[in-house]
C-alpha cells in the first residue's frame, strides 16, 4: 500500500515553532485543521485527543521521533502529518532524547468505507520502520520544502 499518500504537504510542518510538547500538539492540530482535510468542527476534538493520548503515555518512540496517534469520532479516513522541529522538543521519549520528527496520525474511531483498522496497523508498522531509519531521519531534517518532505516518504516507501 502507498502509505505516503496519507501525508499531504498542506498538513505537514517543515519548521515547527513550538517550544514544548503541548505547543507542538496544538501546532500540528492547527495545521491539520487549516489544511482543509478535516471539517472545522473537529478541530477541538483533534487537539483534545492528541493531548489526552499524550497524557496516557509518551508517544516519543526514541531516536528523536514521536508518533502521536489518535482516534477521532466524525472522521471518515485517516489524516496524517509529518512535522520537523530542528531545535528538538522535550517529549519524555523512551530513550530520553529530544524529539525532532513527529509523525501524527488522526484516524476514524471505527471502520468506514475509506478506513480499514487492519490497514491502519500496517501503516503504523511502516511509520515505525521509517522512524528507525537513520537515512530517513537525516534527510527529513534537511528537507527544504513540504513537497520535498512528502517526496521523501514516497521515496522511502519503495524500499
Amino acid at each position: 500500500m502507498d502509505w505516503y499518500k496519507r501525508f499531504k504537504s498542506k498538513a505537514c510542518i517543515l519548521k515547527m515553532k513550538a517550544e514544548s510538547k503541548e505547543e507542538a500538539l496544538d501546532e500540528v492540530a492547527a495545521q491539520i485543521l487549516s489544511s482543509g482535510l478535516v471539517n472545522a468542527e473537529l478541530g477541538e476534538s483533534i487537539r483534545k485527543a492528541l493531548h489526552d493520548r499524550e497524557a496516557l503515555a509518551s508517544t516519543g518512540v526514541g531516536m528523536n521521533v514521536a508518533i502521536p496517534h489518535v482516534k477521532v469520532e466524525g472522521l471518515t479516513e485517516a489524516v496524517c502529518s509529518l512535522a520537523v522541529c530542528k531545535e528538538g522538543l522535550e517529549w519524555r521519549a523512551v530513550d530520553g532524547a529530544p524529539v525532532n520528527i513527529l509523525f501524527t496520525v488522526i484516524r476514524p474511531d471505527g471502520p468506514t468505507e475509506e478506513h480499514d483498522p487492519e490497514d491502519h496497523l500496517e501503516m503504523m508498522r511502516w511509520i515505525a520502520k521509517l522512524a528507525r531509519d537513520t537515512d530517513f531521519r537525516a534527510f527529513a531534517m534537511q528537507a527544504k520544502t513540504k513537497p520535498q518532505l512528502v517526496g521523501l516518504l514516497k521515496e522511502m516507501s519503495s524500499n
